[in-house]
């Protein structure tokens, strides 16, 4: 029997992963939005294409939550769109009411489910979905850290004139301006960035990163990233689906893990068939530990603005 995937939100992110996911060809997607007709269209374009790229994947549009019923995995991109000079902190609660909306049919019909949260502002609403849903920890992961170590390794690949299969880099944090790239950790082809950069431009690339997303949504001049985030999405699904164990930055709830206590935070995750299968945890020096408790903090703050 194969797998089943479902997309909430049908826009953008939403709908390139479906894409990405059905070429794939190891499961049958369902892409749920409310705009009628629309995820259908999509979704029958997408079809149309499997004949010449060869797939077989089932990909359903509906704006019916009964459709989505069963799914292994169901990924939430649904939301307020992020504005040219609004903050990740500006779209709480605005997203609040959608993402409680979107997990409580989640839940009622897909009870078995593993929840990935790709709505922003993003560890706080991948905690409304873990409040929401009542489900275990591992079975909520929020995609931030595979993306924002995307755009880190991107930098630092151009900027030496790199291939990006060659560098290694995690990115700790918050989605958002308080993420914590670990410079001091990346390497190339094994070789510690120290050893190729000035600390002056390395400090101009982890910027680079924290403003990663502002950067693409100024160019755009309306909407905001997709490509990437769906790739980064992607990944994850693989690697739980396919139960890979591959180990990445997620974001997850914490249980004491790093210091920090029941918040969702990305620190690297190792990703399997169960979802969020163990907390990875590296040795961070006191700077480090001092930025990613402030990013912390941050994510604390929206949660309280939400009052859960």
């Amino acid at each position: 029997m194969r797998s089943k995937i479902t997309v909430i939100g049908a826009g953008f992110v939403g709908s390139t992963l479906v894409q990405r996911l059905v070429e794939r060809d190891y499961a049958d997607v369902v892409m749920y939005d409310i705009v009628p007709n629309m995820p259908q269209g999509k979704a029958l374009d997408m079809l149309q294409a499997g004949p010449v790229l060869g797939y077989d994947s089932l990909v359903i549009g509906t704006n019916d939550y009964a459709d989505t019923a069963n799914s292994d995995i169901v990924v939430v991109t649904s939301g307020f769109p992020r504005k040219p000079g609004m903050t990740r902190d500006d779209l709480v609660k605005k997203n609040q009411e959608i993402v409680t909306q979107v997990t409580e049919n989640v839940v009622k019909h897909s009870p078995d489910c593993i929840i990935i949260m790709v709505t922003n502002p993003l560890d706080a609403m991948a905690q409304l979905a873990f409040h929401i849903s009542g489900f275990p920890r591992n079975r909520v992961v929020g995609m931030a850290g595979v993306l924002d170590t995307a755009r880190f390794r991107t930098s630092i690949a151009q900027e030496l004139g790199a291939s990006v299969r060659d560098v290694q880099a995690y990115v700790l944090g918050g989605h958002g301006d308080t993420m914590v790239p670990l410079a001091r950790m990346c390497t190339v082809a094994g070789v510690p960035i120290a050893q190729l950069l000035s600390a002056e431009r390395v400090e101009q690339i982890v910027q680079r990163t924290r403003d990663g997303g502002a950067e693409i949504v100024k160019l755009l001049g309306s909407g905001s990233a997709y490509f990437a985030p769906s790739a980064s999405v992607l990944q994850m699904v693989d690697s739980i689906l396919l139960d890979k164990k591959m180990i990445m930055p997620c974001a997850v709830h914490l249980q004491g893990e790093y210091g920090i206590q029941n918040l969702f935070v990305g620190v690297p995750t190792k990703l399997g068939a169960k979802g969020a299968e163990q907390v990875i945890e590296v040795e961070l020096d006191e700077s480090e530990r001092a930025l990613l408790q402030k990013s912390a903090n941050a994510v604390k703050e929206l949660i309280e603005v939400m009052g859960i």
